[in-house]
C-alpha cells in the first residue's frame, strides 16, 4: 500500500468541493498516511480464525413475549385518570387560538 500524497488530498477536496489551503493539504496528508498506517498495523493482528462480532458482548432480546389478554375496560382505566368526562380522559388544552 502507497502513502496518500498532497496531491492525492488535493484532488480528494477538489472532488469534494472543500477549499484547502496549502497548510491544510500538508496537514491532512501527514494524518492520513498516519491512519493508513493505524490500518496496516490492525490489519496485521486480525485474524481470519477469530469470529466477526457486531458487539463485545451477547445481546438477546430481554422483552416478554406478546400474550393475549383482557383487555382493560373503560371504567378501569378512566378510575386513576386526574380528570374524565366518564367517557374518555379529559385534558387542558395545548393548543392556541391558531387552531
Amino acid at each position: 500500500m502507497t502513502d496518500i500524497t498532497a496531491a492525492d488530498v488535493e484532488h480528494l477536496a477538489q472532488l469534494a468541493r472543500i477549499d484547502l489551503a496549502d497548510g491544510e493539504i500538508e496537514r491532512v496528508t501527514g494524518e492520513l498516511i498516519e491512519i493508513q498506517h493505524l490500518i496496516q498495523k490492525v490489519q496485521e493482528v486480525a485474524t481470519p480464525d477469530v469470529e466477526v462480532t457486531t458487539h463485545p458482548i451477547a445481546m438477546h432480546n430481554v422483552t416478554r413475549a406478546d400474550e393475549v389478554g383482557e383487555p382493560l375496560d373503560r371504567d378501569a382505566a378512566l378510575a386513576g385518570a386526574p380528570d374524565s368526562d366518564g367517557t374518555r380522559f379529559r385534558v387542558t388544552a395545548i393548543l392556541g387560538e391558531e387552531q
